[in-house]
């Protein structure tokens, strides 16, 4: 017996074609004895089931994702810190997450109903702002000046002891996961998903000598502007959180709970690297 009974769809607003097929989906699950929920203002469900609050993906058991790779993300961010595992499908070009294309959709489904896929875990980073807990990320937390004309001194430490301070726009601190997003436009190095690492990426620093840093993801990572007239952007995921400056004091560690992504027992990230990214081909 399937242990997924309670199916959340979530797609891209904006796209139609996300409508439609998630109206085709909803349809499809209902026919499959499923409850269906989903978002408000998108007739995906029943008014009974549409996710306005957050208490409302307590019993959810799979996530359905139709978008992109930053759908993907928004879901990450309704579940917050929930272990309930997702299907990604991109309905544009193929995605690091959203990896599973529509014409795979039903048969990827069938397929975890029947138990066949695999639950693999992702790390997930936990931000504290000044000792408050709050901030989760699957891909990355970044630190970056914004539109001000000055760059930042950003002071990062390891387990209280001092790394280096790095003059740069900006530091970007990946997952594994996030690896291959702005780590990698960055000059960060690629990780595999199931590494047990956290990237720190200089965003154009000053100083030549200035390079990725990978820290083990069993340590806390802090960070702090120096500079009473220095302020500093923080983003989380690709969404803007707060303005930074010299009065914060940023922790960045592994969450407790990972997430789980559901993939084929066949799929293998390096084909995913030369698909995606053409990883190896010569110009």
């Amino acid at each position: 017996m399937s242990q997924y009974k309670k199916i959340a769809i979530i797609i891209r607003k904006d796209t139609p074609k996300a409508l439609i097929e998630g109206q085709k989906l909803g349809q499809w699950l209902t026919d499959q004895g499923l409850e269906v929920f989903c978002e408000p203002d998108t007739n995906l469900c029943d008014a009974s089931r549409q996710l306005k609050n957050e208490s409302d993906f307590d019993d959810i058991d799979l996530l359905v994702v139709l978008g992109g790779d930053g759908t993907y993300l928004q879901a990450i961010r309704m579940l917050n810190g929930r272990q309930t595992p997702i299907v990604g499908v991109n309905l544009g070009s193929l995605g690091f997450l959203t990896d599973n294309r529509l014409e795979q959709l039903y048969s990827m489904l069938k397929a975890t109903f029947a138990n066949k896929m695999d639950k693999r875990p992702r790390a997930v980073l936990n931000i504290s702002i000044n000792g408050t807990p709050g901030h989760l990320a699957l891909n990355d937390m970044v630190l970056e000046r914004g539109g001000r004309t000055h760059l930042l001194n950003v002071g990062i430490y390891c387990d209280g002891q001092l790394v280096t301070e790095t003059k740069a726009d900006g530091v970007i601190v990946s997952s594994p996961t996030g690896s291959t997003a702005y780590n990698l436009a960055a000059g960060g190095p690629v990780l595999h998903p199931e590494v047990k690492a956290i990237v720190v990426t200089p965003i154009c620093p000053h100083s030549l000598t200035t390079r990725p840093m990978i820290f083990p993801d069993d340590r806390e990572i802090e960070f702090q502007i120096i500079g009473n007239d220095r302020v500093a952007l923080l983003t989380i995921d690709g969404q803007k959180a707060q303005e930074i400056d010299a009065t914060h004091r940023l922790t960045v560690k592994r969450n407790p709970e990972d997430h789980h992504i559901i993939r084929h027992p066949t799929h293998n990230f390096f084909n995913l690297l030369r698909e995606k990214l053409k990883f190896g081909e010569r110009d």
